[in-house]
């Protein structure tokens, strides 16, 4: 296993004995510089998801008590409810959750052919290494460009979507 989460959520980095020439090799520069991106950026997109989440429950459950506790209570419960709105408002043109879920898909997936690639298996299996590496370079751009593509068809059906609603 590459990568095995601690009591931080934090992936802990395993070393292998990758030998040199392959480190240097466009195919497994791009596998290694793919990977990182794609799990920084479902850890960022799943950081922002959860605050905004959290902040619009909070909101929501201060509505209530507010009304309990004072009698001149619009203007706080009306800024409550316009601070939800405008939370998921953002979370909807961001896509916090909905990235953050595609991103780790597509690291999971570069691990998997990380994975594979060492242990020389499955597509691997029975190759030389420059054969490998060259299987490697079309399974990762595969992956990294079918994320890419659906990527830009959801990009397109939400403007699509915001377009009917302003309508």
């Amino acid at each position: 296993m590459f990568l095995q989460k601690n009591r931080e959520d934090k992936p802990r980095n395993y070393s292998f004995d990758i030998p040199e020439a392959i480190k240097s090799k466009p195919a497994w520069v791009r596998l290694e510089n793919q990977l990182s991106w794609y799990g920084d950026k479902s850890v960022k997109n799943h950081r922002w998801s959860n605050l905004l989440k959290i902040i619009q429950t909070v909101l929501a459950l201060l509505i209530p008590i507010v009304n309990l506790l004072t009698q001149d209570v619009k203007w706080a419960t009306a800024g409550a409810g316009t601070m939800i709105a405008l939370l998921e408002a953002i979370q909807q043109l961001k896509q916090y959750s909905t990235l953050w879920v595609t991103y780790r898909s597509t690291a999971e997936n570069l691990k998997h052919e990380k994975f594979l690639f060492l242990s020389a298996a499955g597509p691997y299996r029975g190759l030389s290494e420059s054969e490998r590496l060259i299987q490697l370079a079309e399974r990762v751009e595969e992956r990294v460009s079918t994320e890419n593509a659906n990527w830009f068809r959801d990009t397109q059906r939400v403007i699509s979507a915001q377009k009917k609603e302003s309508v």
